[in-house]
């Protein structure tokens, strides 16, 4: 994470992940974890699980400090690209 004192203005290191994912050809990711210095697993703001679903879904693997959940888990009832295509047809 790169912080800053505008909250609007963090880079998120799931921005990161989705761009350089992005900017190599694309794919799905099937798990995440962001850890702080200690190695503590650190929560996705919703910003950050917004875009993780939709270049995860809801299966994505997240690690916790409960444990590995699935971004379902985390974002029920997300809107996604899925939603968007289901309402074209």
């Amino acid at each position: 994470n790169v912080e800053n004192a505008s909250y609007g203005l963090t880079l998120c290191a799931e921005c990161g992940l989705v761009s350089t994912l992005v900017a190599t050809g694309g794919g799905r990711l099937i798990a995440f974890a962001c850890v702080d210095i200690s190695g503590n697993p650190l929560m996705p703001c919703g910003r950050c699980r917004q875009l993780l679903q939709e270049h995860g879904g809801s299966t994505l693997q997240l690690m916790t400090h409960e444990g590995v959940k699935t971004l379902g888990d985390l974002l029920p009832w997300a809107f996604g690209p899925e939603e968007i295509e289901n309402r074209l047809s």
